[in-house]
């Protein structure tokens, strides 16, 4: 009786929400060494890979981190110091590394062989930092998230990844940071840093609501919550709120998690069927193969206009 009591009560339990599923995300970050807006000093660059480090390292997330490294180069291609010292630093705190190509070149614009060609030039340093610290590229992400406009194009750059020992990086939490950034940018260049913190306080506000629209969507396609990729860019602005960001995943209940953890999620095996010019999330990309439409998509949270149109100003 006793047995069958404790059997019921683990029954009863398992289906309640506290026992339900923890939900996780990987932390997957673009356009390292960072983004620079022109500013090529050492110091500008020291500022924004040490906050992101620090912060990342303080809620024990480990990042995925995708380099372009035509930025790593001078003009007589030889390889700056202090960025090969900074992309360094993401593998001393543990951090992966993956490729986004020598100098994140459209796919939808350009040759499938210079393309390709852009893969394998990018993965040079990347690669021989990795050995250093016993670890292998494995992850590719596609530039501006475009996978091919067709099946036949996205298949065969599939293919290439594939004979060369990648795996694509999904994203699932795609968003529009890089408005923010630039237009956090300015409003410090102007010296304006009231409305630098409201471009900050706006931005997590903005990105807390990306994360429920893309639970739903997770939901609406799977009826549970699937590890999710978040993609953020290594912006000053990200330096300076990755914590601020971190903190609304940590009290939403999130598990920050790795990649390869992410991906083995059987979620990840799902069809694409429909293609396109557009550069989506990955869970946009299955509800469209699924044939969803309409009500489906609504929700999206939109950039504020102020702060599109201030990262739009010349």
């Amino acid at each position: 009786m006793q047995i069958l009591k404790t059997l019921l009560f683990l029954l009863i339990l398992s289906t309640s929400p506290l026992f339900a599923q923890q939900k996780q995300v990987c932390f997957s970050i673009d356009d390292l060494p960072v983004v620079n807006y022109g500013i090529n000093t050492p110091e500008f660059h020291n500022q924004i890979t040490d906050k992101l480090l620090t912060g990342l390292k303080k809620y024990e997330i480990q990042a995925i981190c995708f380099v372009n490294e035509g930025k790593m180069y001078d003009a007589k291609r030889k390889v700056i110091t202090f960025q090969k010292e900074n992309l360094e630093k993401w593998l001393k705190y543990g951090m992966d590394l993956g490729n986004h190509t020598l100098r994140h070149k459209d796919f939808n614009n350009v040759d499938f062989s210079d393309f390709t060609a852009e893969i394998l030039k990018g993965e040079k340093i990347t690669k021989a930092l990795l050995r250093k610290y016993n670890k292998e590229m494995k992850y590719f992400r596609h530039p501006f998230l475009h996978v091919g406009d067709t099946k036949n194009r996205a298949d065969s750059l599939e293919n290439f990844l594939n004979k060369h020992d990648y795996t694509t990086a999904p994203v699932t939490i795609d968003n529009e940071d890089y408005l923010f950034a630039n237009a956090y940018q300015k409003a410090l260049i102007k010296k304006d840093t009231v409305l630098a913190q409201t471009i900050g306080k706006d931005y997590i506000s903005y990105m807390e609501q990306k994360m429920f629209y893309y639970e739903k969507m997770s939901q609406g396609l799977f009826n549970r919550q699937i590890p999710q990729i978040l993609l953020i860019h290594a912006s000053l602005l990200n330096a300076d709120y990755i914590q601020a960001l971190a903190e609304i995943y940590t009290k939403n209940g999130y598990k920050f998690t790795s990649m390869d953890l992410t991906v083995a999620d059987e979620a990840y095996k799902t069809p694409i069927t429909k293609f396109g010019r557009y550069g989506i999330s990955w869970l946009d990309r299955w509800a469209i193969s699924q044939g969803k439409t309409g009500d489906f998509f609504k929700g999206d949270p939109e950039t504020p206009k102020y702060v599109a149109d201030l990262s739009n100003q010349k």
